[in-house]
């Protein structure tokens, strides 16, 4: 019979087989879709998303606002921080999709108001995670790992490599970081922005229609903080068994 870890190990090999897939057929028409939306899009309303996720990132990155009252969780099984990071998730899926309601059924205006209130509640979500799986916030090395999961689920796939290859291999990578300042320095602020919008687009553009406005935006909402939260936990899990296997 397999161990519990043993169990871990497969769910994460087919994950990240799964990840990696070359672009399908729907995948590549819906790129090409957001494309033109993005084109359409103008610069003045460009300029504000990016300066929205530039801000909530640096607040991420140099404040503590996001770092949780309880102590990291520590002494306990794999299985048992998969339990809490599962109900943590499905919370967490209940408060974004009640944002997303919300907003979704005030039209255009308030629907624009939750691409920032819908960043912040991924946060908040991934500092509480970092802490159920045994680390520590307030370290800035943890925080950026923290970046580094919300691009890897939010990405181009032509990205996730890149990305995953640096969660895989985070001991190595945390050891090599320049300052915090110096390291903002160097993010591509609107590609960043629009990795992530491209990322929900479709779902949430049809969040901003009349009548449909408010079920559409509890459903993507509900659905973006669910694919946040596989690929984070299953970001912390590798880190957990490759420490496991170092000792």
């Amino acid at each position: 019979m397999m161990t519990y870890e043993q169990r871990v190990i497969a769910e994460l090999d087919r994950w990240e087989d799964e990840l990696l897939k070359p672009t399908g057929l729907l995948q590549s028409v819906s790129k090409r879709v957001q494309t033109k939306i993005n084109r359409a899009i103008p610069a003045k309303v460009q300029q504000t998303l990016t300066s929205t996720v530039r801000g909530i990132v640096r607040s991420v990155l140099f404040g503590l606002e996001y770092v949780p009252k309880q102590p990291p969780l520590l002494g306990i099984s794999l299985q048992e921080r998969d339990e809490r990071a599962r109900a943590l998730l499905s919370t967490y899926q209940k408060i974004a999709a009640a944002e997303g309601a919300g907003t979704g059924a005030g039209g255009i205006v308030l629907g624009l108001v939750d691409f920032p209130a819908l960043i912040a509640i991924k946060m908040k979500f991934l500092f509480e995670l970092a802490h159920i799986y045994g680390y520590r916030t307030t370290d800035y090395r943890e925080r950026l790992f923290l970046l580094y999961l919300f691009q890897l689920a939010f990405s181009a796939p032509e990205r996730r490599k890149e990305l995953l290859w640096k969660i895989k291999h985070w001991e190595r990578v945390a050891s090599e970081l320049p300052p915090e300042r110096e390291y903002l320095q160097q993010i591509d602020w609107e590609q960043f922005q629009r990795e992530y919008r491209d990322a929900i687009d479709f779902r949430k553009m049809l969040q901003l229609v009349p009548l449909i406005g408010a079920v559409v935006g509890a459903w993507a909402n509900y659905g973006l903080i669910e694919e946040l939260g596989v690929v984070a936990s299953n970001g912390y899990r590798m880190r957990i068994l490759e420490a496991n296997k170092a000792t």
